[in-house]
């Protein structure tokens, strides 16, 4: 008995050292992928897959980059069989994955319209990668001959995102000559000249004025026209990022929750009306989350210094453990207290501190997710809510409700922070900070005083969801 109680004491003690390095091989295999070290990232993430003791929760993202990396070696009967494997595994990025499998039948000889089908369908409102997917079937029409169709995919990848001006398949492995895709040279200048980007505010709210309201005084209205003209031009180039998450289809164990998804949906759609690019996760798990905040700091990163505003969003389950707040995948298993910091999202390290080492001028962290302790059984750490964190540079950072305090998921479609949030910042004019005041007023109100809710700030300028009329 002593003997089985020293070997689990030891297997405990080696197991963080376990995770920490399936986490490091994953973020090697990552870089090696995007220096183009195909090679390498084979060899690597088939010796992690070989393991049985790895970390399974990372498999989907391991066989996701084997199997590009297959396709990139000209492997391509390696490539669709781990491709495959994504599926199985239900990998968040279906749209890319049915985009390789087209290429791989079409490196095969064989049809690939089907997927090409699939991978658009999957690609939902991703913009981008459906104009590489439509730019890319135009190239593979034009080698079969069908030459209007190919015309008419690029067509429509340029409309999408106009830097596809030519097919680029970045495929140095492939055997088969690369044509070009001949488009008919459009004559008309007007329709050549780039189109300017729109104002931060993409919908504007009107409101009818009472019938007795007396006109405003003409230096007024120039004054005010100046002052709007001003902020428009102050923020035309301004490059808006936001990650957003919601969680709510957890195991019986943890407890679901029926807001987080339409919560996250809802305000993805109201940040795209303010100009955000937004990326949108719903039931992530731990490694979709990691994925995307990587993805998310690289856009952060490459924006225009002083000119980018991040926004990071996330409605679910929540907890705080060690003066660290968690955000809790749906794939968290926690058994143990200390199964949260392998298990769960740490918004300090992993999300302040990710925004902060970019070109964001502003980073903006929202948290609808003070619901009750989900991990009951781990009670002796864990407090109530979630903690108050410490600043990063230039930070806004929104609670649902106060340090400490929890909130119910709401009765509605919205939880009622977040329902009163849609509103607030779909009103023209009002700063960052007037926007989560008016939030306070509502949600108190609404609560009959029993949800109080919270930001820290040190940001210095001004931000507008919706630049004044």
């Amino acid at each position: 008995m002593k003997k089985s109680l020293s070997v689990l004491a030891a297997w405990l003690l080696l197991w963080p050292l376990a995770f920490a390095q399936d986490a490091a091989t994953y973020d090697d295999g990552i870089a090696k992928f995007k220096a183009g070290h195909y090679a390498d990232v084979i060899d690597l993430f088939s010796n992690a897959i070989a393991n049985p003791k790895r970390n399974k929760r990372y498999d989907e993202d391991l066989y996701f980059y084997r199997g590009q990396s297959y396709y990139f070696t000209n492997a391509p009967d390696k490539a669709l069989a781990d491709l495959d494997k994504c599926l199985e595994l239900n990998h968040y990025n279906k749209g890319q994955i049915h985009w390789f499998k087209a290429r791989c039948l079409d490196k095969q000889g064989k049809p690939a319209e089907a997927e090409y089908e699939e991978a658009l369908a999957s690609a939902g409102v991703n913009n981008k990668l459906t104009a590489q997917i439509l730019a890319d079937r135009a190239q593979y029409y034009s080698r079969h001959g069908n030459r209007e169709a190919a015309n008419k995919d690029l067509a429509a990848a340029r409309e999408l995102d106009p830097s596809q001006t030519a097919v680029v398949r970045n495929d140095p492995a492939n055997d088969k000559k690369t044509t070009q895709v001949i488009v008919k040279k459009n004559t008309n200048t007007a329709a050549q000249t780039p189109v300017k980007k729109q104002p931060v505010n993409i919908t504007p709210v009107t409101t009818t004025p009472p019938a007795e309201s007396a006109p405003q005084p003409a230096e007024e209205t120039s004054a005010s026209a100046r002052l709007v003209a001003s902020i428009t031009s102050e923020y035309k180039d301004e490059k808006r990022y936001a990650l957003v998450i919601g969680n709510g289809t957890y195991p019986k164990s943890i407890g679901t929750l029926k807001n987080p998804v339409n919560d996250a949906t809802d305000v993805t759609t109201e940040l795209r009306k303010s100009n955000f690019e937004v990326q949108l996760l719903t039931n992530a798990t731990y490694v979709q989350m990691r994925e995307a905040m990587r993805k998310f700091q690289q856009n952060l990163t490459s924006g225009p210094k002083d000119q980018t505003v991040g926004l990071f969003y996330y409605a679910g389950h929540g907890v705080q453990f060690q003066d660290e707040n968690y955000l809790v995948p749906i794939d968290a298993n926690v058994e143990f207290e200390d199964d949260i910091v392998r298990m769960c999202f740490p918004v300090q390290k992993m999300v302040l501190a990710n925004m902060e080492q970019t070109n964001s001028r502003m980073n903006i962290v929202i948290l609808d997710a003070c619901r009750n302790n989900p991990f009951p059984a781990t009670t002796r750490s864990i407090g109530g809510g979630l903690g108050e964190m410490k600043r990063a540079r230039g930070s806004f950072i929104a609670y649902a409700t106060a340090p400490g305090s929890v909130a119910a998921d709401g009765g509605g479609r919205n939880g009622l922070y977040t329902q009163e949030l849609l509103k607030a910042i779909r009103k023209p004019g009002l700063t960052i900070e007037q926007v989560f005041k008016e939030v306070r007023m509502n949600v108190l109100r609404l609560s009959g005083d029993k949800q109080f809710t919270w930001d820290s700030s040190n940001i210095i300028g001004e931000f507008y969801f919706k630049i004044p009329q």
